[in-house]
């Protein structure tokens, strides 16, 4: 039997780090959590005087270093002055010297967020008129390259080694007391400490690098990891840590003196007393240090910020539980399935136990992921509208397959305990028979069936040497007595063989295959939706993104404001890849005579985008004028710009915009606006 289901079990496995790879590999560096949600002087605008200062505002308060907020003149030298400072609320700002020149400066922000992620982007204004800028690379590489794959490759394992070890050790207290003593169950328990372990000192080392430079050199500077040290993520982890040190002495405990005490037999009722006491304080012990665990993730991520904290703190940390009690008890049960010794077979109860506990866990998941839910979304548009929203979608409905698969993993429970029963019959049968054998310990062992003795009986060429009795003949009580040495070897093979036959039988069993089957499929579900989840702390919440959309959007089609300016946003698609995204147009004062126009392009998620080619121009078409062409100049990426746009009259304008994103995708949309 194991020879035809390791095959598939290692199949299955390099399936899911297949999907799994695929999912990391195909993300983009992690998603600003905090948006940028207005700043002064403001994007693409031409004013007259120098500011003294450059104030950014954000969705949420934001962590700032020395280099977080820079400004770079048209020859990228930096040209602002001291450090940047929180002016009020949400708003920073950082102080310019005097007597700048006129042309266009880049503004370069690279900040963390307060759910712990990088927030990095970048815009130009100018002074006086637009300029060309040497500036290309504004340095925001934080979240991203291949210090951001490991940081993201480094949560996922920290959350699965959590999972692991907290699901674990609950399935063995709750579910399978005797699987304390069962070496695969051990091994699990102790890999989940080690990975999540390793996976926090990872974290812990990676963070000064993910959260600035992006580079893989800084990851070992002790500067970065003291600045690290002192943010509310770097105490997070360091408390993951030292709990994680009462967690080994909970491990220690839980597979060394309770083990022990449960492989007692016989033992009077004080030492039943001592492992029920013994058992109640792991428990209490395992629920404090997995709440403590738990509560590292929610102290530094997103339900540490935003609406309702203190809410949202404790519904996290029991959210955080219920998924380790489902899934890593999960993965224990799948392990004592397949990996228990006959001798210590995983019961019906222990399975019951476990699907009443996976119940509760699932109630548990539902309340919290719904307050979640609609915490992180605020609006049912947001489900289709923002990645996150699309994301927990998908994560939804893995959790529909993994309750289905639950549900058949059930009905399998009740067939195995229904074959259970005859099983027992025939055991209590076979314990009432004549003992046949003394073991090397002087235990005795009852005498197996006359069929199965039949069927798995040792040759006697194996016990006994040539000329000597069969073990299994008329002789061998008395080359037994002889020999003790050779009485205790034979007693060891009997016990193996009956050991060997009784696993054959167990495994033979339909219910417990079928069991298996449907586990496995459970588990494989599980960790591609592990994979879901960590995306999912890692993206932008819905309802931040709708909001920093709404604070910066322009109208489609406004009127000149007070200053006389005019925008026009017009989406576009060349039906090629990466073909869609949104064209804006700048114009001012938007008057009769001479004009400044400033183009931007975004990709369809709002980054800036450099295309080959874009061209303007301008067409009144009730006077037959035009079209009256426009070639701007390329500034800065996705930043286009024209000065003396000559308009000759006042009237109902179209303006229109050709765009290619390639040699053979282009496209031209237009938008009419009432210009003089």
């Amino acid at each position: 039997m194991t020879r035809t289901i390791t095959p598939r079990l290692r199949t299955l496995v390099l399936l899911l780090l297949a999907v799994t790879g695929a999912l990391f590999a195909g993300a983009a560096p992690a998603s600003a959590h905090a948006a940028l949600t207005g700043s002064d002087p403001a994007q693409g605008v031409v004013v007259d005087r120098a500011p003294t200062q450059i104030s950014l505002t954000f969705s949420e308060q934001v962590a700032m270093g020395d280099n977080s907020l820079r400004v770079l003149d048209p020859k990228g030298k930096p040209v602002q002055s001291g450090r940047p400072a929180n002016v009020s609320g949400t708003t920073y700002a950082v102080r310019l010297r005097a007597g700048l020149a006129d042309g266009t400066y880049t503004v370069a922000y690279q900040v963390v967020s307060a759910d712990s992620h990088p927030v990095a982007g970048a815009y130009t204004f100018s002074i006086g008129a637009p300029s060309r800028t040497v500036v290309t690379d504004t340095g925001a590489g934080a979240g991203g390259g291949a210090v951001g794959a490991l940081y993201a490759v480094g949560r996922y394992l920290s959350y699965a080694g959590f999972i692991v070890l907290a699901g674990g050790a609950a399935f063995v207290l709750a579910c399978w007391r005797q699987g304390a003593g069962v070496r695969a169950l051990q091994r699990l328990v102790v890999g989940g400490w080690l990975t999540l372990t390793a996976a926090t000192l990872g974290l812990l080392l990676l963070r000064g690098s993910y959260t600035s430079s992006g580079k893989l050199a800084d990851v070992f500077d002790l500067d970065l990891l003291g600045q690290v040290l002192q943010t509310k993520t770097g105490a997070a982890l360091v408390s993951r840590l030292l709990l994680l040190a009462a967690a080994a002495l909970f491990v220690a405990v839980l597979f060394g003196a309770y083990a022990r005490r449960e492989e007692e037999e016989g033992a009077d009722e004080d030492a039943a007393a001592e492992r029920r006491d013994l058992g109640f304080g792991l428990a209490v012990g395992g629920v404090v240090v997995g709440a403590g665990l738990a509560a590292s993730w929610a102290m530094a991520e997103h339900a540490s910020t935003g609406l309702q904290p203190g809410i949202a703190m404790p519904v996290d940390i029991v959210h955080l539980l219920a998924v380790a009690c489902w899934f890593g008890g999960l993965t224990a049960l799948l392990v004592a399935l397949y990996r228990a010794p006959a001798d210590t077979p995983l019961g019906t109860d222990a399975v019951r136990r476990f699907s009443r506990v996976a119940f509760g866990s699932v109630l548990a998941l539902v309340a919290t992921g719904i307050y979640q839910s609609w915490r992180q979304l605020g609006s049912w548009s947001a489900f289709t509208d923002t990645r996150y929203g699309q994301l927990l979608l998908v994560k939804l409905g893995l959790v529909a397959v993994m309750v289905g698969l639950a549900w058949i993993s059930r009905r399998w429970t009740g067939r195995l305990a229904e074959a259970v029963t005859p099983q027992a019959e025939a055991g209590s049968e076979a314990a009432a028979a004549p003992l046949s054998a003394t073991g090397p310990a002087g235990t005795e062992r009852a005498a197996v069936p006359e069929q199965a003795s039949r069927s798995t009986a040792v040759p006697a060429g194996v016990v006994a040497g040539p000329g000597e009795a069969s073990a299994t003949g008329g002789g061998s009580a008395e080359a037994e007595s002889a020999d003790p040495d050779r009485a205790a070897q034979l007693a060891r093979q009997r016990a193996a063989v009956e050991t060997a036959r009784r696993k054959r039988v167990r495994d033979a069993d339909p219910g417990r295959a079928g069991l298996r089957r449907s586990v496995l499929a459970e588990a494989g579900v599980a960790v591609v939706l592990l994979a879901v989840t960590t995306a999912l702390t890692q993206t932008e919440p819905g309802r931040t993104e709708q909001e920093a959309r709404a604070a910066t959007a322009p109208a489609a089609s406004s009127p000149a404001d007070t200053s006389g300016a005019l925008t026009l946003d017009m989406p576009f698609d060349t039906g090629g890849k990466n073909g869609k995204g949104l064209v804006r147009i700048d114009l001012d004062p938007a008057r009769v005579g001479a004009n400044e126009m400033h183009l931007y392009v975004q990709r369809s998620d709002g980054r800036p985008y450099d295309i080959p080619e874009v061209k303007v121009a301008l067409t009144l078409k009730a006077k037959k004028i035009g079209p009256l062409p426009v070639a701007p100049e390329h500034i800065t990426t996705g930043h286009w710009a024209a000065n003396g746009v000559q308009v000759p009259m006042a009237g109902d304008w179209e303006v229109a915009v050709t765009v290619r994103t390639s040699d053979i995708d282009q496209v031209t949309v237009s938008k009419n606006a009432q210009i003089g």
